[in-house]
């Protein structure tokens, strides 16, 4: 398997993670305990003090969490050099386990792929990159167009060097690249 099929590997299993993210501050579940024997005996025995000579250190600050969090709209514009509308040619890849995902941008080619292949990107439950986006508005429109499609905006340019990627919009499977 070369580089850039387990980096896509990589990259995948961040997007299977996407639907966990919004459950990311939910209470700790612990799906399995193997048991195993604590280690504080053995830091017990070394008996460790401090250091007399050694001046004590001021505690190290907590970065504060802001006041408002982050949201979407801070993200954008999202630019991806690397990518442009354009025709993609259908190819074969081998990624077994990809959860299906298209590559678009706020273009008018991107809106009019999303309408022709909505219902069909909802059923195979398809998320969206947005590669290329300058406003929360064109976002909005682009989300309008295929409800019950996850999209995010991400800069595309890495994923295009792995995928050899130069246009969008394309639909990427565990099988194949294809618009």
């Amino acid at each position: 398997m070369t580089k850039s099929h387990l980096a896509l590997r990589g990259l995948l299993v961040l997007l299977a993670g996407l639907p966990l993210a919004s459950r990311a501050g939910g209470p700790l579940i612990v799906v399995e305990d193997r048991g195993g024997t604590s280690a504080l005996p053995y830091y017990e025995a070394l008996n460790l003090q401090p250091r007399a000579d050694v001046p004590a250190r001021p505690p190290i600050p907590t970065p504060q969490v802001p006041a408002t969090p982050a949201d979407e709209a801070a993200m954008l514009p999202v630019r991806s050099a690397k990518l442009t509308p354009g025709t993609v040619a259908r190819r074969v890849i081998e990624a077994p386990g990809l959860r299906p995902f298209v590559v678009i941008g706020d273009d008018d080619a991107s809106r009019a792929w999303l309408q022709r292949r909505s219902v069909a990107l909802r059923e195979r439950g398809a998320v969206g990159l947005v590669v290329n986006v300058e406003t929360a508005q064109g976002l909005a429109r682009l989300r309008a167009l295929v409800p019950g499609v996850p999209l995010a905006p991400v800069a595309g340019d890495d994923l295009a060097d792995r995928l050899g990627l130069r246009h969008y919009p394309a639909l990427i499977t565990a099988t194949g690249i294809e618009q």
